[in-house]
């Protein structure tokens, strides 16, 4: 019954979504347990090797049989209608340990109850598949686990046999999206964790503001910046799934590309561009332009002190040494080294550092803030390059470094901004895949979502999607 919604090829378009997925369940095209099915035969395809780090495939198939017989009884449907999610590392989910991809936690007991993020993906009835891989404790935007391998990127892959980045941290999580293991992905994003992975692999990621997503029975790496929030395969996927996430309805903006005034900053987030990146996101500025979209250079200054800001670790650093140094004085040879050198530099910063570091980042807000007064978002592209190979960020940590920095530039500038942002492709079919980002400041993710879904449409109504 679920021929019409299998999905295509990583990469390919069109593809079908998880709306697509929830109205097929609904009208009968399709049923709970076949379109499981279809996800757990895409878990055990090589596409996905190395995603999961434990499968749920059992009590998945119980919460799709719990729809089906729903359906079967004339009973009304839950919103993800026993459709296929998978969970990041990091989440608490009720009867399996909690290890952040990490070897320090893998005595872990398991979790006594679901965290408040999966319990409300549960109750939608979400099928949950499975625990996914991840940067060890989500600290790299690069995907790149020395513990359990790193899935290679399964998009990139069918245009060239190179093996590449996932991006991180969600890489698991983005994975199992692209090569149809999964209809959502349940992740963190701190600096780009979900914005990135979607951007590589021709997703989309929608970072909420940080405050309506629930924190509890996670494991964290910033206080401050963790944003609990999921990859989809659309945008209006994103908006389903927020809606559940945030335990809150929707309503993005309804408002033609005409009637939007949207900003182009001038500083940091067009440096240095790679060709792929800079041709995608020109041909993408372009197409909104000729559809109405007023699209204005802004200067946006503020972005130039965003190091000052992030020196020395800045909030990642310091809130995760809080987190483990106790660990760390018992257990660093277990820890990946380039995450334990890393959260070290925390140790250097004082409470009077920290102090410092939350009243720079207020102000910075109001500035910031001050200069988008009258634009409904921001464009910029998500990440300036194109998905790298792995072998050469196996082989050199000054290269590593150097790419996870460029990775997290522009999508950590929402973070620290308290703002909401959505990664959407922009790229045209065959290509490599390339994310343009829509962004605001805090509690404008109905109006992001909103601009996203009018980018989406006329993308699409230009062939690229």
């Amino acid at each position: 019954m679920s021929s019409d919604l299998t999905p295509s090829a990583p990469g390919a378009t069109p593809a079908p979504d998880l709306c697509d997925a929830v109205l097929a369940v609904a009208d009968g095209r399709a049923t709970a347990t076949a379109l499981l099915d279809d996800a757990i035969g895409a878990a055990d395809a090589p596409a996905t090797d190395r995603a999961y780090l434990r499968r749920f495939d059992a009590q998945a198939r119980v919460s799709a049989g719990i729809v089906d017989a729903a359906r079967a009884a004339g009973l009304p449907l839950p919103p993800l209608a026993g459709l296929a999610v998978s969970v990041k590392d990091l989440f608490d989910v009720a009867g399996w340990p909690t290890t952040a991809a990490s070897r320090v936690l893998a005595d872990a007991a398991p979790a006594t109850a679901d965290c408040p993020a999966v319990a409300r993906l549960r109750a939608a009835g979400a099928a949950l598949t499975g625990h996914t891989n991840l940067s060890e404790f989500a600290y790299s935007g690069v995907g790149i686990n020395p513990h359990h391998g790193t899935p290679v990127n399964p998009v990139t892959a069918a245009i060239n046999a190179t093996p590449r980045i996932p991006g991180g941290s969600t890489s698991g999580g983005a994975v199992t999206v692209a090569a149809g293991a999964a209809w959502a992905a349940l992740g963190s994003d701190t600096g780009g964790s979900i914005r990135i992975p979607a951007a590589l692999q021709g997703l989309v990621g929608f970072k909420n503001t940080q405050r309506l997503t629930p924190l509890a029975g996670a494991v964290p790496l910033s206080t401050t910046l963790d944003t609990a929030c999921a990859i989809t395969r659309s945008v209006r996927d994103a908006v389903l799934v927020h809606g559940i996430l945030a335990a809150r309805t929707p309503a993005p903006c309804n408002r033609p590309l005409h009637a939007l005034r949207l900003a182009l900053p001038q500083t940091l987030m067009l440096d240095g561009l790679d060709a792929d990146v800079a041709r995608a996101f020109d041909r993408a500025l372009t197409v909104l332009r000729a559809a109405g979209a007023q699209i204005e250079d802004l200067p946006l200054a503020p972005l130039a002190d965003l190091a000052g800001l992030q020196a020395n670790g800045g909030f990642t650093a310091a809130e995760s040494w809080a987190w483990h140094r106790a660990r760390l004085a018992v257990l660093e040879a277990e820890y990946d080294p380039r995450v334990a050198q890393r959260i070290r530099r925390g140790e250097a910063i004082g409470a009077a550092d920290y102090i410092d570091l939350l009243q720079a980042r207020t102000e910075w807000i109001a500035r910031v803030g001050a200069e988008l007064q009258g634009f409904d978002a921001v464009l910029s592209p998500t990440v300036p390059m194109v998905a790298p190979a792995i072998a050469p960020l196996l082989s050199s940590d000054s290269r590593f470094f150097a790419i996870n920095a460029l990775l997290l530039r522009n999508p950590s500038v929402v973070n620290m901004l308290d703002g909401c942002a959505l990664s959407l492709p922009c790229h045209q079919p065959g290509q490599m895949p390339v994310g343009l980002m829509v962004w605001g400041p805090a509690l404008a993710d109905d109006t992001v979502l909103g601009v996203g879904l009018a980018i989406e449409a006329a993308l699409a109504a230009a062939g690229d999607r």
